[in-house]
């Protein structure tokens, strides 16, 4: 079985915005299968993960992926095969990771301190998917060809 996997243009220019927020570290674009289709990292970080570089960013699109469909199963289970995740949450002794749906096929990851305003974070979160939502959607990949 073979089959295209076109590369797609880094879309990691379009969070700048969500990293400029104080206590905003991290954020990430990820299609529904964990790829990274963009990243970046606030300026000036300190301390284990000062910038997320490329292999951190495609580790944390594949936990991405996993964790909206474990959303997604426990969600299924509780209300039905057709309800949908919109946003997930993590807390961490260091910080919190919030999930959101961004587009058909994609999600958007933002990593904050323990001092940012979450509400806030969230709220931009959303704002930016309005915005550039479609611009952040990412297409099933292509069928793979029969084999002769």
């Amino acid at each position: 079985m073979t089959g295209t996997i076109t590369r797609l243009p880094d879309l990691g220019w379009m969070l700048r915005p969500l990293t400029e927020i104080p206590g905003v570290r991290h954020a990430v674009v990820v299609s529904e299968d964990g790829l990274r289709l963009g990243h970046a990292s606030a300026e000036s970080l300190s301390g284990p993960v000062a910038a997320l570089s490329v292999a951190e960013a495609e580790s944390l699109s594949a936990a991405c992926a996993a964790m909206t469909m474990t959303g997604r199963s426990t969600t299924a289970l509780l209300f039905g095969a057709g309800a949908g995740v919109r946003q997930l949450m993590l807390e961490s002794d260091h910080g919190f990771v919030l999930f959101t749906h961004a587009g058909v096929g994609a999600q958007l990851g933002v990593a904050t301190d323990l001092e940012a305003d979450v509400g806030l974070v969230a709220q931009q979160m959303q704002l930016l998917v309005a915005k550039i939502g479609a611009h952040l959607t990412s297409l099933p990949r292509d069928q793979a060809a029969a084999s002769s």
